[in-house]
Parts: C-alpha cells; structure tokens; sequence
C-alpha cells in the first residue's frame, strides 16, 4: 500500500504540473494552481491510492471491485472543471460551464491523456478519448461543443494553436455565447 500511495501522489503532481502548464499558456494562471487540489483530501487520495494502476484512472478499477467510487463521487462535486459537476437531474436546462472552468476542463483532459498514456501517447488521443468516453455525458450542448472543437482543432492545427488565451476566447465566445454550435457528421470515420 505505501508504495502505491507514493505512486499515486506523483502520478496527482505529474498531471497537476502539466495542468498547471497547459492553463497558464491559455492565460488561467489561479486555475492551473488550485486545480485538483482535492485529490489530496483522505477520500479521493486513500481510495485512488488502493486502486492505482498508473495507466488509468483508479475509478474504474473500484468501481469494478466495489461498484462505486466515493473519490469520483467527492472529485465531481467540489470540482468545477469537470462537466458532470454542472449536472442536476431535476433541472430542465443543463448550465453552461463557465469559460474558466471550460479551458480548465480542456486543460485537464488533455493532460490527463498525456500523463495515463505516458510513452504511448500520441496526438489525437483526447481527441479519440472524447468520442468514446468523454461526449457521452448529458452536458451542455455549448460547453459539449467547446470541448470537442478544440480537440478537433488540438489534432488538426497543434497545441500551440489552442492552448493560448487568443484562441480559447474566440472559441468559448463562438460556441457559448453567440451559440454557432458546429455540428461534425460521420464522427467515426474522421478518427
């Protein structure tokens, strides 16, 4: 068990670092900072640690053994960068995240697919992650839109062309607030 509490805690300071870094070029220097700080709290932390795999998050691997996750269920409800936080079954309208927590949503997701895929990333994994796992949740169709756009674009164009405050912005304002939601056909086969 130490040893995968060692484990998970540098795993946590790898992905925070790259987080920190991706939100810092996108002008978010406070978000990047306190991102993820709960994964230190006794129930994300001991719970993630007695799960860690390196490759993948802990959560499913308790879900597997336990059929819930309480750090998944903690994580999700104090931490706004995640689009689950931002629903509520009883609510007709799903809110829209708010542009910080978009770009951190962003920030984190591709850093996360760096950080679990280690040697054997490569470009257009947030991409393929997205459309597998990630699209699946009920989220604004805005903030859903935004984050697909920029996989899109992180794939077509580079990180240097997403990961600044420029392209962020005009990408957030587009999608969120003038609401020209692009619609992508044939998703499968642009993979």
């Amino acid at each position: 068990m130490f040893r995968n509490i060692v484990r998970h805690f540098l795993l946590v300071e790898r992905h925070r670092h790259r987080v920190f870094r991706n939100c810092v070029k996108c002008g978010l220097f406070w978000r990047g900072l306190v991102h993820d700080l709960s994964k230190f709290t006794p129930v994300e932390f001991f719970e993630s640690a007695k799960y860690y795999q390196g490759v993948r998050s802990p959560i499913v691997a308790c879900r597997k053994a336990k059929g819930v996750s309480n750090a998944w269920l903690h994580h999700k409800g104090v931490n706004r960068h995640h689009i689950e936080y931002w629903l509520d079954d009883d609510c007709e309208v799903t809110p829209m995240m708010p542009y910080p927590y978009a770009v951190e949503c962003v920030c984190d997701k591709l850093a996360a697919t760096k950080t679990y895929g280690g040697k054997n990333y490569r470009p257009g994994m947030e991409l393929e992650h997205w459309l597998k796992y990630g699209n699946k949740v009920n989220g604004n169709p805005c903030t859903m839109a935004f984050v697909e756009t920029v996989f899109r674009d992180l794939g077509a164009h580079g990180e240097k062309y997403v990961l600044n405050r420029k392209y962020m912005k005009e990408t957030y304002d587009r999608i969120c607030v003038r609401k020209e939601i692009p619609h992508y056909d044939n998703v499968e086969k642009q993979i």
